[in-house]
């Protein structure tokens, strides 16, 4: 997922390797797309003050997401506009990005999975979400291209962001999605450690005991029970 660790400055039309990949998804949203966005919206972020760099878009910034999205410049207006009406100081921070997937999974923990979604949709490691990155993750949930929504989940599940997954990373990632969804049949084969031991070795074809992207991709497009379970959205 890139570097996880500091701020790194970037400019506001700057696009990051992690931004492009989110970009390149389609955006187009089919209804449950829509009622997330909204739920997500009513976060709100109720203080902070703002500022001209977080809260208005300029002509270059407009320019970059049109030319990324399939979004007008209309549409892309309208998304900010709704972004500000809850989020005044045009951030998102990590407490309200939790509250939207407890409304979404009531029946479960949604703090250790949010912890990995939010370092991914914060693209540039300052600790909220802004417009950009909140547009980015609208698109990340989308019904775009195979092979672009595998990649943004390939880089939730690196979270040492050394471009592979290693069974470690797996089963924490699996426990975060049985915590989510409430799961609480954890025994035999559903055990998180000997379900990544076992997805690893049906995936890693170099025989590392690793997965890089590419091996990544192919083996969910190959075996769709992997990925119902690893990209379950795809």
């Amino acid at each position: 997922m890139g570097n996880k660790g500091g701020k790194k400055s970037r400019s506001s039309t700057e696009l990051s390797d992690k931004e492009i990949a989110m970009l390149k998804a389609n955006t187009k949203f089919s209804e449950r797309d829509f009622s997330s966005t909204q739920v997500l919206s009513n976060m709100g972020n109720k203080g902070g003050k703002k500022s001209r760099s977080s809260t208005e878009l300029s002509d270059k910034e407009i320019a970059m997401l049109k030319a990324n999205t399939k979004f007008s410049e209309r549409e892309i207006r309208e998304w900010h506009a709704g972004f500000l009406n809850d989020c005044p100081n045009g951030k998102l921070d990590k407490k309200k990005f939790i509250e939207v997937y407890r409304q979404f999974y009531p029946q479960g923990k949604a703090d250790a999975f949010c912890k990995y979604a939010f370092a991914t949709f914060d693209a540039n490691n300052d600790g909220t979400i802004d417009f950009d990155e909140f547009l980015l993750a609208i698109a990340a949930t989308s019904q775009g291209d195979v092979n672009d929504r595998l990649e943004v989940a390939f880089e939730m599940y690196d979270v040492s962001g050394d471009g592979q997954i290693d069974q470690k990373e797996l089963a924490k990632m699996i426990l975060a999605m049985y915590d989510l969804l409430g799961e609480t049949d954890r025994k035999g084969d559903r055990d998180p450690k000997k379900r990544a031991a076992h997805i690893i070795a049906e995936l890693d074809v170099g025989g590392d005991k690793k997965l890089n992207k590419q091996e990544f991709i192919a083996g969910c497009k190959n075996d769709p029970v992997i990925q119902r379970m690893l990209a379950p959205n795809v």
